[in-house]
């Protein structure tokens, strides 16, 4: 399994989960975690490249899902060996926690199953980093309780991550308070800030969620100047067309520039 030392916040590092929302293909995922991969050597940013096996919380039961825990967790072992990057993949019940466990560098719970006790305690078991997204409908200080469970897998269990991912605003749209970084380290853990999927509108295009790219930077540059640990971005070459989260992921070839500046800003903040 690859390094994940640069998790250690001690390590004042700032880090990047990006990738695809899910696996469309081989050819996709291979693509875009090659281009991350550049991107990591030229700036020097440590990336963790994450993509979906199977999006279980679609609007619609006919959305394209992925192709499964089998096929996928074969193709992102590929796309480590070929890329050296570490890798991220969701998990939704126990069974798939144990299974993901024996392939890929970090677990993640879904936002919306973020009080699966059951799910959390299987996941951190398994002795893998663990990055559990806050719920749309969680205080920032209900973490706590979550970073408890999953402390109580076992005597020794891997880095534990929060990911702050916006908060239900009214119908079908999310707002972000910064205050929630700070309240959500005070547990020791690393907090990264989903700056893709905060400016999703859940459902908004009736079968299938919209969302507001353009609003994507302005979010990071806040999170990074608030002192975030790490960062989340989906990114795909051509998001108008993509199969899952297209109306709020950042275009690929747009992605170096971008990060560029929040290292600057970073640089800025921790000369402060």
């Amino acid at each position: 399994m690859e390094d994940l030392s640069f998790l250690d916040p001690k390590n004042n590092r700032v880090f990047l989960i990006a990738g695809p929302c899910v696996i469309e293909s081989e050819a996709l995922v291979m693509r875009v975690a090659d281009t991350l991969a550049g991107i990591s050597a030229r700036l020097a940013l440590p990336i963790i490249f994450k993509a979906s096996y199977d999006k279980a919380n679609r609007s619609s039961g006919a959305s394209f899902r992925g192709p499964g825990i089998d096929e996928g967790l074969a193709i992102l072992d590929r796309v480590r060996a070929a890329t050296g990057l570490p890798i991220l993949t969701d998990v939704h019940t126990p069974e798939e926690a144990r299974s993901a466990g024996h392939v890929v560098d970090v677990l993640q719970t879904p936002a919306l199953l973020a009080r699966q006790t059951d799910l959390i305690v299987s996941a951190a078991a398994t002795g893998k980093a663990v990055n559990i997204k806050k719920g749309q409908f969680m205080a920032p200080d209900d973490m706590q309780n979550v970073v408890a469970k999953a402390r109580s897998a076992a005597p020794e269990t891997g880095p534990i991550l929060l990911t702050e991912r916006g908060t239900s605003f009214g119908y079908r749209n999310l707002v972000v308070d910064m205050r929630g970084v700070p309240i959500m380290q005070a547990t020791g853990c690393p907090v990264v800030f989903d700056a893709t999927h905060s400016v999703q509108l859940p459902g908004g295009q009736g079968d299938r969620s919209g969302g507001e790219r353009q609003h994507v930077p302005v979010l990071a540059r806040a999170a990074v100047a608030a002192g975030v640990d790490g960062l989340f971005l989906e990114t795909h070459p051509d998001p108008d067309n993509a199969l899952s989260d297209g109306p709020n992921s950042w275009p690929l070839a747009a992605l170096e520039p971008l990060l560029a500046q929040l290292l600057r800003i970073r640089a800025a903040v921790r000369d402060v």
